[in-house]
C-alpha cells in the first residue's frame, strides 16, 4: 500500500506541476521532471511527433544530460520511421481495440513485454551510458502527439512491468497537462489578437510599447510609431455595407502585416475601428520612414477605401526626451492627425520641420481631459 501512495503522491505532484507552469516550455520542463521523479530514472525528455516532416522532436531534456543533450533543444530531432512503434506499432494497437501501453528498453535489447525491440534506442542507451530506459505514447484528441521518455544509467536496476504501466498512467497526466496548456495559450492568443484581422490588438500594443520604452529609457534602443488611419471606411460602410467594409479592414491589414515584416521584429495591430499601427523597436527611423511610406503606397492601391492618413514617431528624431509610451503614442497620434488635416499621400514625421516642430506642439500641448483624442482614451 505504501508503494501505492508514494505513486499516487507522484501522480498529483506532476498534475500540479503542470497546472502552475505559465508557458509550454515550463510544461514540457515540469512534465519531464516529474516523470523523472515518479519514475526513480535518472533522465527524461518529452517529444513531439510532427506529422509534416515525419520526425519525432525532442522539446526538453531534464536529469543527467549526456554532452549531446541540451535542455531545450533547438534541432534535436529524428526520422519517425526510424520509431515504428510510434506510427504502425500505436496504430495497430489501437485497431485491435488496444491502448497506448509504454514499454521498456535495455541496452542489452531486451524490450519488456514485446518481441521486438528499437535498435535505435538501444543504441542510443549504449552511447550515453545508459542502462534502460520506459517510453510511454502520449495521446492527445485521441491522436499520437508523441512520447514520455525515461532512462536510468547502467548498472540501476531495469524498469519493469510495473513501471511501464505507471509510466502509461503518467503520459495520461501530461497530456491532461499538455491539453490545459493548449487552452491557455489560446486564450492568451485571443486576449492580445484583433479578431477580424489577426493582428495584434491594442492590449498588445500597450504591453509592447511599455516595454519598448523602458528599453529606450534604460538603453537607448530606437523605438518608433507608425500610426494609420484608414480612408474612406465610413463611405464604404454607409454605401456597401458592413461585410464589405470587413473586408477593407482585413485586406488593409493583410497590407500592413506585409509592410511590418520589411521590419525585423515589428508588431503589426490594430488598435480598434479604423485605427492602425506598426510598432518597430531597433530599426533606424528612416528604415521605420521607408515602410511607411511604402505603407501609403500600397494602402492607395487597394481596391476599396481611399487609402491612409499616417504618422511616424521615432525616438531617433528629435522630439525631445520620451520617457513614457503616451507621449509616443501622442506624437504619432498628432502626426497622423496632421497627415489627415492636409490629406498628405506619404507619411507626416514628428520632429522633422525644425525646432517650432508644429507635430511636437500639437503632441505637446496641455489639453483638458474631456478633449482628449478618442484614439488614447484610458492611457496613463
Amino acid at each position: 500500500m505504501g508503494g501505492d501512495d508514494v505513486r499516487l503522491r507522484a501522480v498529483v505532484a506532476l498534475a500540479q506541476g503542470m497546472a502552475a507552469a505559465h508557458t509550454p516550455r515550463e510544461s514540457w520542463r515540469a512534465a519531464a521532471a516529474g516523470t523523472c521523479l515518479a519514475l526513480g530514472g535518472s533522465f527524461a525528455a518529452l517529444s513531439v511527433w510532427e506529422r509534416e516532416s515525419g520526425r519525432l522532436r525532442v522539446l526538453v531534456n531534464v536529469g543527467e544530460r549526456a554532452p549531446d543533450e541540451e535542455e531545450f533543444p533547438e534541432g534535436e530531432t529524428y526520422p519517425v520511421h526510424q520509431f515504428p512503434e510510434i506510427t504502425e506499432f500505436l496504430h495497430e494497437r489501437w485497431a485491435g481495440g488496444g491502448g497506448p501501453n509504454a514499454w521498456v528498453e535495455t541496452a542489452d535489447g531486451q524490450a519488456e513485454g514485446r518481441a521486438e525491440y528499437c535498435h535505435q534506442r538501444v543504441a542510443a542507451l549504449r552511447r550515453r551510458g545508459r542502462g534502460c530506459c520506459v517510453v510511454a505514447p502520449v495521446v492527445l484528441h485521441g491522436r499520437a502527439w508523441g512520447e514520455l521518455y525515461a532512462a536510468r544509467p547502467a548498472g540501476a536496476p531495469v524498469f519493469d512491468r510495473a513501471d511501464a504501466d505507471f509510466a502509461t498512467v503518467l503520459a495520461s497526466v501530461v497530456a491532461a497537462g499538455l491539453a490545459q496548456t493548449e487552452r491557455l495559450e489560446e486564450a492568451r492568443r485571443l486576449a492580445y489578437t484583433d479578431a477580424l484581422t489577426g493582428l495584434a490588438n491594442r492590449r498588445a500594443v500597450d504591453a509592447h510599447l511599455d516595454a519598448a520604452v523602458e528599453r529606450h529609457r534604460a538603453h537607448g534602443v530606437v523605438v518608433s510609431l507608425v500610426v494609420c488611419d484608414l480612408n474612406g471606411l465610413k463611405r464604404v460602410n454607409d454605401t456597401r455595407g458592413h461585410a464589405v467594409g470587413d473586408r477593407l479592414l482585413e485586406r488593409f491589414g493583410s497590407v500592413l502585416s506585409l509592410c511590418g515584416a520589411m521590419l525585423p521584429g515589428t508588431l503589426a495591430a490594430r488598435l480598434g475601428g479604423d485605427e492602425f499601427c506598426l510598432l518597430a523597436v531597433g530599426p533606424a527611423a528612416d528604415e521605420v520612414v521607408r515602410v511607411a511610406d511604402e505603407l501609403c503606397r500600397r494602402a492607395a492601391e487597394l481596391e476599396l477605401g481611399e487609402g491612409v492618413a499616417c504618422g511616424v514617431a521615432s525616438t531617433e528624431d528629435p522630439l525631445g526626451p520620451v520617457r513614457s509610451a503616451r507621449r509616443l503614442f501622442r506624437l504619432a497620434d498628432a502626426a497622423q492627425y496632421r497627415a489627415k488635416a492636409v490629406r498628405s499621400t506619404k507619411p507626416v514625421v514628428a520632429g522633422r520641420e525644425g525646432p517650432d516642430d508644429p507635430v511636437v506642439r500639437l503632441a505637446d500641448e496641455p489639453q483638458p481631459a474631456a478633449s482628449e483624442r478618442r484614439r488614447f482614451r484610458g492611457r496613463r
